[in-house]
């Protein structure tokens, strides 16, 4: 006798896989900060994690990061470089990365091992010196990350990798009827990015969607 198979949601695993790994007080922290200040929502605890294992596993040194917010996403991608890893960490506003350099110091690392760079992201990227990153990590203004990912080709070594954050925008990218500027902004960079033979992408369901491309060589 057979028994019937019981099917699990969609929903349900990904509840699943956001509570897979469990964070830490200073994750929570920088979370806590985030809510308080609002404007900053920080990346899901999967999408961290995923941030975490790509930053492992190409064995990052150099980073950077577009929206510090208020430091969420930079703690999993420090925990995930080498320790000699140097984080460069762009916001527009001073408060945010203020918040974010407690949330390092509380997580312990050193200021050595982060800079934080407040100005707008398309005023300071040309400033950085190219091909000497290795992970590019995108979580700003969504109708700029066809902009970001042109600074990241330029930034990148060959093999690093590229991502951006909320690539599903809570579901309205799935959703053909949404047209508001952000939506359409990250749809043409997914059809970008999937459409640029320089780039090997994966769209991964974590949190709120992440988008991840190597750079060929």
């Amino acid at each position: 006798m057979h028994r019937k198979a019981h099917i699990v949601s969609a929903e349900a695993n990904l509840a699943y896989v956001e509570d897979y790994l469990t964070e830490d007080e200073p994750l929570l922290a920088a979370r806590r900060e985030a809510a308080e200040i609002g404007g900053a929502p920080p990346i899901g605890r999967g999408g961290g994690a995923a941030l975490r294992f790509i930053a492992a596993a190409i064995s990052a040194r150099s980073v950077v990061e577009i929206g510090t917010g208020c430091g969420t996403s930079g703690i999993w991608l420090l925990r995930g470089m080498r320790p000699d890893a140097v984080l460069t960490s762009v916001d527009a506003e001073p408060e945010h990365q203020r918040l974010a350099r407690k949330a390092f110091t509380d997580a312990g690392f050193p200021s050595n091992r982060y800079r934080l760079i407040s100005g707008k992201a398309l005023d300071v990227l040309p400033r950085l010196t190219d091909g000497a990153y290795d992970l590019v990590f995108c979580d700003a203004d969504k109708q700029e990350y066809p902009d970001y990912l042109v600074a990241a080709l330029r930034l990148l070594r060959p093999g690093g990798v590229v991502a951006f954050d909320n690539a599903l925008a809570g579901g309205r990218v799935a959703d053909l009827s949404r047209d508001d500027p952000s939506t359409i902004a990250i749809r043409d960079l997914e059809e970008q990015v999937r459409q640029d033979d320089r780039l090997v992408p994966a769209l991964f369901p974590v949190g709120d969607g992440l988008l991840a491309a190597v750079k060929r060589g």
